[in-house]
């Protein structure tokens, strides 16, 4: 399929010039009635028709030079796996009549850069952006309430996303290894942030966790070497093994007293936590929890403590029991 050639005329400044003309190529559209009408390694501008109301499971699974796509106003449900493996498509405009969004819909889309949720969609899938390595912005709205394991996971070049006030769940590993995400706030709607979720997130410094959240999951903020500050709020009771795992730039770290447990690894290899306040509502330490904490040279332990694992503490780390 060849584009089709718009001219158009431009003149030079400089006196005495001719005007000249230059091609300006615009794709042609291939109108699809039904997939016999296509053909996944020729077509690579594709426009939905009118009166389609469903992107059925697996529409365009594997059209690898798909760049653009047009869905029409109508339709009402993207299904799983409909752009998976569209490696090479760069834009889509969803429609506000679409209220899902299925898993794996826009799995390994590696040039897609940009991409607008409408305002209709009230959940995105698991793994539906997963491996979109030039996703660098996303609009979730407020109608969505969850977002669903791998949502997110692996855009290394999303530097900002704001989740919206209507979002109840982070799902597993939604936001790991995006690499560029600097700082997030999750919204007081939050109830629970799921295990590894924000996992080598390498470049995120802050984050607010609200006092909705009553859990955070294991490995929930490993590997985030350069968190310099977060609050715990008190109504967590839960912390996860591994939580805060490599967090090597984390210096100071306030347990609330509605926390009754740490974690196995919780704090492994914080090699700059200086201080950390120990709650008496605390009542086990897991193995390993501040092992490889370099910079800790003295941890107060309540008498709430009963049970301590092995290797809790540095060998240079003074332990006081109260």
């Amino acid at each position: 399929m060849s584009p089709s050639a718009q001219s158009i005329a431009l003149f030079r400044e400089v006196t005495g010039r001719k005007a000249f003309k230059k091609l300006i190529f615009e794709p042609s559209f291939k109108e699809a009635k039904n997939k016999n009408d296509l053909d996944e390694e020729k077509d690579k501008y594709i426009r939905i028709p009118k009166g389609v109301t469903i992107i059925e499971k697996a529409a365009f699974n594997l059209y690898r030079n798909l760049k653009e796509i047009i869905i029409p106003k109508g339709v009402t449900m993207i299904e799983a796996y409909a752009f998976r493996l569209c490696k090479s498509l760069e834009k889509i405009v969803i429609p506000k009549s679409v209220t899902s969004i299925g898993d794996y819909a826009f799995y390994e889309c590696k040039n897609l850069k940009e991409i607008i949720i409408p305002s209709s969609v009230t959940s995105i899938g698991n793994c539906t952006f997963k491996n979109c390595n030039s996703l660098k912005e996303i609009v979730i709205p407020n109608s969505v309430t969850s977002i669903g394991d791998y949502a997110f996971y692996n855009c290394n070049s999303l530097k900002e996303i704001v989740i919206p006030k209507s979002v109840i769940s982070i799902g597993y590993k939604a936001f790991k290894g995006c690499e560029s995400l600097k700082e997030i706030v999750i919204p007081n709607s939050v109830i629970s942030v799921g295990d590894y979720a924000f996992w080598n997130c390498k470049k995120l410094e802050e984050i607010i966790i609200p006092d909705s959240v009553t859990s955070i999951g294991d490995g929930a903020f490993m590997y985030c070497y350069s968190l310099e500050k977060i609050v715990i709020p008190c109504s967590v009771t839960s912390i996860g093994n591994c939580a805060f795992n490599c967090c090597t730039s984390l210096e100071e770290f306030v347990i609330p007293n509605s926390v009754t447990s740490i974690g196995d690894n919780v704090f492994y290899n914080c090699e700059s936590l200086k201080e950390i306040v120990i709650p008496n509502s605390v009542t086990s330490i897991g193995k390993h929890a501040f092992y490889h904490c370099e910079s800790l040279k003295e941890i107060v332990i309540p008498s709430s403590v009963t049970d301590i694992g092995t290797n809790v503490f540095p060998k240079w780390t003074k332990v006081i029991y109260e």
